[in-house]
């Protein structure tokens, strides 16, 4: 096999396990490496096909996008992509490296290096994006890699959605998402954030304003489309604590997401931390004022028993914040400013008072998993009932998953000491995390919600409603009692009453009310659900 010099310089600097050469054409030219330990497949095999063939579907506009992006000279990713299916099997995955050497011939050598496949594919929402990029903070400030946050919105595109029509706009759509992973560091630090606003996090280097005009020529080469882009960066220092810097990140994701270019300018790092931490003290400011004064509304959803000819058997105490929209931002904020413990107590105490009122009732009050471990919350609970006795039973208490549980055993001896006092244990939203089987293993409970999102699906049949028989089978074997969240008409009713669940809640019964009352409607009548606003979160307490 001759090694020309532009195909040796290429292998030394890409310094990889395979090196291919795609020509022009798109047909991989030569290839050299360990190629059948990295892809499954001999050096030889690959010669003559296209490199299309090589990578796995979900990755080739991404890496066309890379290609398509180079000039003699330039250098592309890392990214990791996915490689098409070898004969055994197994899912290979590798860091690619892209060269496009002066004088040959347009050729671009493509430097593959093992990596461990990735979890998804494609731009990732908002969260997924802060998970990804504190991750890369960390590996900056081990390496010294040097690291930016580019900010891209995108004009023009809903005009040229409508006029490409329903296929064409799909075409344009996996061009996008392609083109903004190609620019993002390991093709995977990228999100789309709403509103053709897009950010990546990428290796330092090239303006802001040349980022833009690459991304506009790979989404479109027609000047008719009158697609438009601007852009701006932040560089991610490693001489910061990455801490600081993930909280500026969000700090200009957030002003991004509401105001697009039109928020803050171009800050500086420290420009954006000095800013965030003048908002997070406003933000507390607010949110202690709000707990400290109680200004929040309590509003109650009925939970029937399905096995008692669908009898009121509790309501669920729901907070609102301000105009009654979804609470759920003010609660994200409280978790991550550590003052979700004094909102929980709060909740429980007027809870409590309600309960006092009206000892008939029962209710069910949501409590954080980041405040069950906590030993003032339950002191404080044992205090408001030694002021208040309740009835065993009429005080139920919610353990949410929206903060993990770090140490289930204390967690246990803290609602084992709740249940000693009358208070039903509830786990709230079963099959949403990822630790949710370890919950009902390690913790003593006595009823088990179901997540909604199995609800919805379970009355079509299929794997939902195999999990929900063996989830509810495996309660019964422990003596815990299943609830069914978001049951909305009477199919899906139907479904969860086959499948054995205990007590259902959902739109069906009644939304949310200022008054814990009746139903409005006897069970087993179709009931129109009520138009929820965009976004809510109507299951958090």
């Amino acid at each position: 096999m001759s090694l020309g010099p532009q195909r040796l310089l290429g292998f030394a600097f890409a310094s990889a396990d395979l090196l291919l050469e795609i020509a022009q054409d798109g047909q991989i030219s030569f290839a050299i490496g360990a190629s059948e330990a990295l892809s499954g497949s001999a050096e030889t095999a690959l010669v003559g096909r296209a490199w299309r063939d090589f990578i796995d579907p979900r990755d080739q506009m991404m890496l066309e996008a890379l290609l398509g992006g180079l000039k003699d000279g330039g250098r592309g990713g890392p990214l990791v992509v996915s490689l098409a299916g070898a004969a055994d099997g197994i899912e290979r995955a590798a860091s690619m490296t892209a060269f496009r050497m002066p004088g040959n011939g347009g050729a671009t050598s493509c430097a593959f290096s093992r990596a461990a496949p990735k979890a998804q594919h494609g731009l990732q929402d908002k969260a997924g994006f802060e998970t990804t990029a504190a991750a890369l903070i960390e590996t900056a400030k081990a390496t010294g890699l040097e690291l930016e946050l580019a900010l891209v919105e995108f004009g023009g595109l809903a005009a040229l959605r409508k006029l490409l029509g329903e296929e064409g706009a799909k075409a344009l759509e996996d061009r996008l998402s392609g083109a903004i992973r190609s620019q993002s560091h390991g093709g995977n630090a990228a999100a789309n954030l709403g509103s053709d606003r897009f950010a990546l996090v990428r290796q330092k280097g090239e303006s802001a304003e040349a980022l833009v005009q690459r991304l506009i020529k790979l989404v479109s080469s027609d000047p008719s489309d009158n697609l438009t882009a601007t852009g701006r960066t932040m560089a991610l220092r490693a001489d910061v604590q990455p801490a600081q810097v993930l909280r500026a990140l969000r700090f200009s994701l957030d002003n991004f997401i509401k105001d697009g270019m039109a928020s803050e300018g171009s800050l500086t790092l420290n420009e954006a931390v000095n800013r965030s931490v003048q908002r997070t003290l406003i933000d507390v400011g607010v949110l202690g004022q709000a707990v400290n004064e109680k200004r929040f509304q309590l509003v109650f959803q009925p939970v029937v028993d399905l096995k008692a000819n669908s009898i009121l058997h509790h309501h669920e105490v729901l907070v609102r914040f301000g105009d009654n929209a979804s609470p759920y931002p003010m609660i994200r904020m409280a978790e991550e400013l550590d003052m979700i413990e004094p909102l929980d107590i709060a909740v429980v105490g007027e809870t409590v008072a309600k309960l006092a009122a009206s000892p008939k009732l029962r209710l069910a009050a949501n409590v954080s998993g980041r405040t069950i471990v906590s030993p003032n919350f339950v002191t404080a609970v044992r205090a408001m009932l030694a002021k208040t006795p309740l009835a065993p039973g009429q005080l139920l208490l919610e353990i949410t998953e929206s903060a993990a549980i770090d140490d289930l055993a204390l967690a246990d001896r803290h609602l084992q000491a709740l249940r000693a006092e009358g208070c039903i244990i509830c786990l709230d939203d079963f099959g949403a995390g990822a630790a949710s089987l370890a919950y009902l293993q390690q913790l003593t409970l006595d009823i088990v919600k179901i997540d909604g999102r199995f609800i919805r699906e379970l009355q079509h049949g299929g794997r939902e409603s195999t999990f929900i028989r063996h989830l509810v089978h495996m309660c019964t074997e422990l003596g815990v009692k299943t609830l069914a969240e978001m049951v909305e008409n009477t199919q899906a009713e139907d479904a969860v009453r086959r499948a054995g669940v205990d007590y259902a809640q959902g739109w069906l019964y009644g939304a949310p009310a200022d008054l814990p009352i009746q139903p409005e409607i006897s069970p087993g009548l179709p009931q129109a659900a009520p138009a929820r606003r965009r976004g809510s979160v109507d299951t958090w307490g």
